[in-house]
């Protein structure tokens, strides 16, 4: 396999940064993803992996103050859920109805999540209207491989952060060992993904990342790597991050 440095440059027929066929596949899992004794319970042990990185890095740069999140691609609402009922004011989107429908559903008795059925570009437009202000913290995990313009992606989620907010990427990285332990290992083998779920042409470096982020202001503060134990079942951070990763970003101003 040949690694190339660069992000694809695609744009789906419809004019929108996604593929129709991602969606559908997700459409068909969202009622999957909460089932703690499900086939994807070790999706809600990585789930808490993430979760702990967000929450260390939201009391890292903002103390215990409740800050304004955004989740996009916010699937079932695994993350958004748990960080709503921290206290922060949340708002999740996606581009799968059915997901944004199961996660309403979910956290229905929270006042402070909302949830949207909408691409990141709507969200910028909004902005650019003054109809909705800037995040403090804009999340986008396991989405970038998911999507014909990756850079695109990462720009307009730039785009939604304020000054001196955070952006939290997660994602696979695009090497031999993410094809093997990503695809082969969770898709093939374990099961722990439905096989197809990832296309290994589509991962993205963190280097990649850092080339579309640090030229919009952005400073790199962190990158985690993150490991599965399939005797455990159970994820950890990690400090190689040639398969699955975590990195948190700075608004410089």
């Amino acid at each position: 396999m040949r690694l190339k440095n660069k992000l694809t440059y695609t744009q789906d027929s419809n004019g929108q940064n996604l593929r129709p066929e991602e969606v559908a596949k997700f459409d068909e899992l969202a009622h999957e993803w909460r089932n703690p004794k499900g086939k994807f319970a070790s999706v809600l042990a990585f789930n808490q992996v993430r979760l702990q990185y967000i929450t260390t890095e939201i009391t890292h740069q903002y103390g215990s103050k409740k800050i304004r999140i955004l989740d996009v691609g916010c699937g079932a609402g695994l993350l958004t859920q748990p960080l709503a009922e921290a206290g922060h004011e949340v708002l999740g989107i996606d581009a799968s109805q059915v997901n944004i429908s199961v996660a309403n559903h979910h956290g229905k008795h929270l006042p402070n999540l909302h949830y949207r059925h909408a691409l990141s570009d709507a969200l910028v437009a909004d902005t650019r209207n003054n109809l909705l202000t800037a995040f403090d913290l804009v999340i986008n995990t396991e989405v970038l491989e998911h999507v014909p313009n990756p850079r695109l992606l990462l720009e307009e989620c730039c785009a939604l952060v304020a000054p001196l907010g955070i952006l939290i990427i997660a994602t696979l990285n695009r090497t031999w060992q993410s094809y093997l332990i990503g695809i082969i290992g969770a898709e093939y083998i374990l099961r722990a993904l439905p096989v197809g779920t990832h296309s290994w042409k589509s991962f993205v470096t963190p280097s990649e990342v850092e080339q579309a982020i640090c030229p919009l202001g952005f400073k790199v503060n962190q990158i985690e790597g993150m490991r599965y134990n399939p005797l455990t079942q159970q994820w950890k951070f990690a400090r190689s991050y040639d398969v699955n990763y975590l990195l948190s970003a700075v608004r410089k101003s």
